[in-house]
């Protein structure tokens, strides 16, 4: 039996979502059925407003709803770092750790032969102007540890030696209150890797 064209229609749309295949997408549009209208007129309103409420700043490319950005502040660059993340939502992990106040660039992806991003995916040239403009004095780089992000970030390293900056890269290892038991054998070797004086 074949759903009504409509059904297979948001069905389709809601696929759009990374991680959401046929299955998940069907139960996501039967529960979207028993909504109220009024729910569903306000889930309409937040997405088409979405191109008008949410921006990207111009120059760091983090997402912003006013006009001034406030991850570009003067106060921030007058502690002369700046996190290079891959996303936009990175950066509001980093935000809540309330361990980090200086300027960030998102890069907006990693480098991927495979996917066909390469080096002028990541607007480099913006990030080396920053760090002159702002006579910058570390780089930190909060890239993913896996293939692509450690790709990017060599990559970011060396594209960038020529400039007189410190570049460091966030800790990776065992997770706070884990058991070594459940630990792979990756993390803990990056662990022991970038183990620090007690």
């Amino acid at each position: 039996m074949k759903y009504p064209n409509h059904l297979l229609q948001i069905i389709d749309v809601l696929k759009f979502f990374p991680g959401v295949g046929g299955k998940t997408a069907e139960r996501y549009a039967f529960d979207l059925l028993e909504w109220s209208p009024s729910h569903l007129e306000r889930l309409t309103q937040a997405i088409k407003e979405i191109p008008n409420k949410l921006k990207s700043c111009s120059e760091c490319s983090a997402l912003i709803s006013e006009t001034d950005c406030p991850y570009c502040t003067e106060e921030r660059q007058s502690t002369g770092n700046i996190c290079v993340i891959a996303s936009k939502r990175d950066l509001f992990s980093i935000e809540q750790t309330g361990e980090y106040d200086g300027l960030y660039h998102v890069l907006g992806g990693l480098l991927s032969p495979l996917e066909g991003i390469g080096p002028e995916a990541i607007a480099l040239q913006l990030l080396r102007d920053r760090i002159l403009n702002y006579r910058l004095s570390e780089v930190v780089i909060a890239l993913d540890s896996t293939l692509e992000g450690d790709a990017t970030a060599l990559y970011i390293k060396e594209e960038l030696s020529d400039l007189s900056v410190n570049f460091s890269r966030i800790a990776f290892g065992v997770p706070m209150g884990s058991s070594l038991d459940y630990v792979d054998g990756g993390t803990l070797a990056r662990a022991f890797s970038g183990r620090r004086q007690f």
